[in-house]
């Protein structure tokens, strides 16, 4: 946004400002910068004329050694004339001029005049042109001031201020959540509550009466999802150009002139914040025959296949992302963005409809993404504009329409999406207090005024009533969508009041930071998993579009507009490329954030370990060596091991990305948490990986919370045995299908208390068995911590637990 200072002591000022200096440009920059309102660049518009004055064209006569050059004696009102070379084809005697003299520098050309000599004539200044001073000019020829003021300043004369180069501009950088900064008004809200002044705004301008727009079912939907669009009829136009000041303050906005119809739609919008659209209403009718007709106007999405030749002279197609306005089904303008040039306003235009709408922040996005178009309107709508404050900008049209360019208000149709009343928004003395504290003062720090606070809020627009504990606020239209809470409010006085004015303090009481135990736990794991051979990975969390994947309304890349809903597809691509490049292996894990379709927010893990680990090839005399199932979910379960937590395998069948009899599910306390396995045979040949790819997919909050239960971590005393261990060893026949984790969970539990360890030495299957049957060894250890165990103890505490094992499992001891 860029902001004239001259334009903006215009709307600030009020009894205070004749007590309180306006500050130098230098630090209203920095108190803007300060506030939220980045200054990028400051533009001295007078350094662009400075040195160059108001001449009069004396004599001029042709060069006598050049056919393109003119010798002419300029009055710049000093004791004698200047002899100047110029090469314009417009110059001639008796106009008046801009001269620069000699010693000027000219920014806009980066040229210093000297006195020179051209072509044997001698040459002291230069005539400019409005380009070599910085404005837009269309012509190739000097300036002619008699062509562009109304009146010339004396001969002499600084030329600077007739033509607007008196003035200092401000280019601003307007965050997503202040839309008011795009407006001239706005920001002189915001100047007046950093300076302690006052707002003097244009009067409102007469108010018309609107009748209720007749749309279609399809239509109110889409206006509503805006909230509102409105047409003004107009007639008695007369197109012209407009008056110098008017162009002027275009101009230091960045906004070239057309005519003044177009020219005031763009100063109201740069004023108030709020784009308009003028449709010549003869040419709209005239594309399908008939009268004007306001029923005819719609608001839809484009159709593919459909194209609109913009203003600017291209031809856009358009397609389902694009929201355009309509006349009787035929699209006329991109909403929000450009109109077409079909129903351009044009020299011979008498009559008008001025749109005034509010679109809905979001189409407006998408709508340009998908025509590769962003314009001075789109800026506006898509950071969300209030429809509060839309008529009364379309009134400020037309009063100057009808003020500039004659026109008369025939009527207006409106249709808006129902509202209601919005809370005042209360804000709590004590509240703001706690949060800011004191302000420094002159007898120290105390808390802030009541009436500084009433005062700043009250210069944003905010009406204020006194409530018991505090204030009930009403925060205007234009800011709306950013003050919806008391933190919000609170914010707004500690960003106008100044941050550097309170009082540095600290919390009471002080307590020391630290992380707490689940992010103790997870740096653990994280920890572990690097120890146990892999590497960490973070990947993007916006992902391609996909099936159940949750689209962003605002993606900053196109390919890039979804959140991830899993991590292996990454992880999977990572290896890929991995193993492309040479690498013998890729072995790495990520804990990220995933969504589902409701945006609903997980944390998980996922590794992939897929190769040799080269670092190893030391143990295996440099022969490469790649990961078993074992070995592979051995790695992961050193992972887990760091959190002192145990995991079991299930079964796991029915799973499209493992490999049906090589994975598990993983079981953390009794509960699933994820699962392990081999990559399905399929998808390692599709995605062009080994066969031997191991994955696992994790929950991350199961873990943290079985890591961080109450004296998980806490050290306990045990004292060593004093008394022999007594082992024995046991074979069973059981089911093929039987599971060892079945069968130690049995074993464990009928063998206490003298049982202190188990654990599968031995599986078999063969001739020697029956078909359907395998057999399992056990290695037992048993130890009581007062006394060595006898036989008879052993034989007692065998006993159990077969029979144990027989009532449960079936199982039978192998002979």
């Amino acid at each position: 946004m860029r902001v004239s200072l001259q334009w903006l002591r215009e709307l600030v000022g009020g009894p205070a400002a004749t007590s309180a200096a306006w500050p130098a440009t230098a630090e209203l920059a920095e108190r803007l910068s300060i506030a939220g309102f980045e200054v990028e660049a400051v533009e001295d518009l007078a350094a662009q004329a400075e040195g160059v004055v108001v001449g009069l064209v004396r004599d001029r006569s042709p060069h006598p050694n050049a056919d393109k050059l003119s010798v002419c004696q300029v009055d710049v009102g000093a004791a004698e004339t200047l002899q100047i070379v110029c090469g314009a084809a417009n110059v001639r005697q008796g106009i008046h001029v801009p001269v620069a003299l000699v010693g000027t520098r000219l920014p806009a050309v980066d040229l210093t005049i000297k006195p020179a000599t051209l072509r044997g004539v001698a040459s002291s200044g230069m005539i400019c042109s409005l380009a070599e001073l910085g404005l837009e000019d269309g012509s190739s020829g000097i300036a002619v001031l008699e062509e562009l003021l109304e009146q010339v300043p004396p001969i002499g004369s600084p030329v600077g201020p007739s033509l607007g180069l008196d003035d200092t501009v401000l280019e601003l950088a307007i965050t997503a959540n202040r839309p008011d900064g795009l407006s001239m008004q706005g920001m002189a809200r915001e100047v007046a509550a950093l300076l302690g002044l006052e707002t003097t705004l244009p009067a409102a301008a007469p108010g018309c009466s609107g009748e209720p727009l007749a749309v279609t079912a399809a239509d109110r939907q889409t206006i509503e999802r805006g909230g509102l669009f409105s047409l003004t009829a107009l007639e008695g136009v007369s197109v012209a150009p407009s008056p110098r000041w008017l162009q002027q303050r275009l101009q230091k906005a960045g906004i070239r002139p057309i005519n003044n119809v177009v020219d005031i739609t763009n100063l109201v919008m740069l004023e108030t914040g709020q784009p308009l659209h003028a449709f010549d209403r003869d040419r709209l009718a005239a594309l399908e025959g008939g009268s004007p007709d306001p029923a005819a106007i719609g608001l839809r999405q484009g159709r593919q296949g459909e194209s609109l030749t913009t203003l600017d002279g291209e031809e856009r197609p358009l397609d389902g992302e694009a929201l355009v306005v309509t006349y009787r089904d035929r699209p006329i303008a991109l909403a929000g963005l450009m109109g077409g040039s079909g129903e351009a306003v044009q020299e011979h235009t008498r009559s008008l409809w001025l749109e005034a709408a509010v679109f809905a922040a979001q189409d407006v996005r998408r709508s340009a993404r998908s025509v590769g178009l962003r314009t001075e309107a789109s800026s506006r709508f898509e950071k969300g504009l209030p429809a509060e404050t839309t008529l009364a900008a379309c009134d400020r049209a037309c009063q100057l329409l009808g003020e500039l360019a004659g026109a008369r208000v025939q009527g207006r149709w409106v249709h808006q999406r129902p509202g209601s009343p919005t809370a005042p928004v209360p804000l709590r003395r004590d509240a703001l207090h706690n949060m800011l504290g004191p302000v420094l003062g002159e007898d120290g720090p105390e808390d802030l005024d009541d009436r500084r606070i009433v005062q700043t809020l009250e210069a944003l627009g905010c009406s204020l009533e006194e409530s018991g504990e505090g204030w009930l606020v009403r925060v205007p239209p234009a800011r709306a969508l950013d003050l919806q809470r008391e933190v919000d409010l609170i914010e707004e006085v500690a960003r106008l009041v100044g941050y550097d004015h309170f009082a540095c303090h600290l919390p009471d009481p002080i307590e020391p930071g630290g992380l707490d135990p689940a992010q103790k736990a997870e740096r653990r794991l994280r920890q572990a998993l690097c120890a146990a051979g892999l590497q960490e990975l973070c990947h993007l969390s916006l992902v391609p579009e996909g099936e159940a994947r949750l689209p962003l309304a605002n993606p900053l890349l196109a390919d890039y507009g979804h959140l991830r809903d899993e991590l292996h597809s990454e992880l999977l691509a990572a290896a890929r490329r991995n193993l492309q490049c040479g690498q013998p292996g890729f072995w790495g894990f990520e804990i990220g954030a995933v969504f589902d379709g409701r945006g609903e927010q997980t944390q998980q893990l996922v590794g992939v370990i897929c190769g040799e680990r080269r670092s190893e090839r030391w143990t295996t005399s440099a022969k490469p060596r790649l990961p078993d199932y074992f070995t592979a979910r051995g790695v992961l379960q050193q992972g887990l091991a760091a959190l002192r937590i145990s995991s079991e395998d299930r079964v796991l069948s029915g799973h499209a990305l493992l490999h049906p009899g090589r994975s598990c599910q993983v079981v953390v306390e009794g509960r699933p948490a994820g699962w392990f396995g081999q990559l399905h045979p399929a998808s390692a040949e599709a995605q062009d990986l080994p066969g031997a790819t191991y994955l696992f997919q994790l929950d991350l909050a199961p873990l943290l919370t079985a890591a961080t239960r109450p004296n998980r971590w806490q050290p306990s005393f045990r004292s060593f045995p004093t008394v022999p261990a007594a082992e024995r060893d046991l074979a069973l026949v059981v089911p093929a299908n039987t599971r060892a984790a079945d069968l130690l969970q049995v074993i464990r539990k009928a063998g206490k208390p003298l049982l202190e360890q188990v654990e599968l030495v031995d599986r078999y299957a063969g001739d020697q068995l029956a078909e359907g049957e395998c057999s399992q060894a056990f290695r037992l250890r048993y130890r009581d911590p007062a006394r060595t165990l006898t036989d008879s103890d052993l034989e007692a505490v065998d006993g159990r637990i077969r029979a144990a094992l027989e009532q449960q499992l079936g199982a039978r001891l192998r002979c």
